[in-house]
């Protein structure tokens, strides 16, 4: 018996020993990834001046912005907490104290906003950018035209501070891979006409975060946050949409109550989509009706 302890010892020994040699590898693989540097060409974007440019970039990071910078764009601490994964502080744009307005370039926002990157090459943990790297070349310098006008913030913020617990299940490909490492980098952007078509309506889509809660093909999916549970929405006809009106979808964004009366959750940020401009939301509508009829998204 006494060798049946001893054999059985040696294998919950050596299982172990596997298990903490796959987790120190994992670790240092996700570590890797996370300061990987990065280099992308130049976009030499030229910002405007014009009164009309900025005040359009002012409505651009009303509707897209500040759910995350916050109101003021001075950041917002604790903007992901879990006590197993760390910590993530939204940055303050401004040129406040603890602020990066005064230290980035318009090329530095370029590549955080277009590429996902640091000033010195490394990752950033900003989930928005698959979004914002659809961002045509116009619209993107009149958001930076415009965080170069905002008032000074102090707020200091803390950037990401991620556990080896996070590091190890980032590797294992648990947690979402970073828009670094996906999204296209095209250095140069196009958008359609402004207006109320479908094909505009499309390009808001795509750079205003939807696809990132209710998936690619818009019928729902999984929280982007590993620590929530919930589904979203299936935005196709073949969801609650399908029996709505423009007017009513109009309704919804503007006063975060639906047709049937139902209070939209905080997670859908339709306080911010509340300040897109009639014909956006119109061009919005155009297209998710254009879509197919797709069942909800269930796992």
């Amino acid at each position: 018996m006494k060798k049946v302890f001893k054999w059985l010892g040696i294998v919950l020994g050596s299982l172990v020993g596997v298990i903490l040699l796959a987790a120190i590898v994992l670790f240092l693989v996700g570590n890797a990834r996370l300061t990987k540097n990065y280099d992308f060409a130049p976009s030499n974007l030229t910002l405007p001046t014009d009164a009309a440019s900025i005040e359009f970039g002012k409505h651009r990071v009303e509707t897209l912005c500040q759910g995350c910078h916050g109101p003021d764009l001075g950041g917002i601490v604790g903007w992901f907490s879990d006590p197993a994964l760390g910590s993530i502080d939204s940055a303050n744009l401004t040129s406040g104290e603890g602020g990066i307005g005064d230290d980035f370039t318009t090329e530095d926002f370029v590549r955080a906003i277009r590429h996902g990157v640091r000033q010195n090459g490394e990752p950033l943990f900003m989930p928005a950018v698959a979004s914002t790297a659809y961002l045509s070349d116009e619209d993107l310098a009149a958001i930076i035209a415009y965080v170069k006008t905002v008032p000074p913030v102090d707020r200091v913020t803390h950037g990401k501070n991620f556990t080896p617990l996070a590091k190890i299940l980032y590797a294992a490909g648990v947690l979402p891979a970073l828009p670094v490492e996906y999204v296209s980098h095209d250095v140069h952007v196009t958008a359609p006409e402004r207006g109320a078509s479908a094909a505009y309506g499309e390009y808001l889509i795509n750079t205003n975060d939807c696809r990132i809660c209710h998936g690619q093909e818009l019928n729902g999916a999984k929280s982007p946050d590993p620590t929530k549970t919930w589904i979203s929405p299936n935005l196709t006809p073949g969801g609650e949409l399908g029996f709505w009106t423009e007017e009513q979808f109009i309704q919804t964004l503007r006063t975060g109550i639906t047709p049937s009366g139902r209070q939209l959750t905080d997670e859908m940020p339709w306080k911010d989509y509340r300040n897109f401009y009639d014909e956006e939301l119109r061009a919005i509508w155009l297209y998710l009706q254009s879509l197919p009829k797709l069942s909800q998204f269930t796992n």
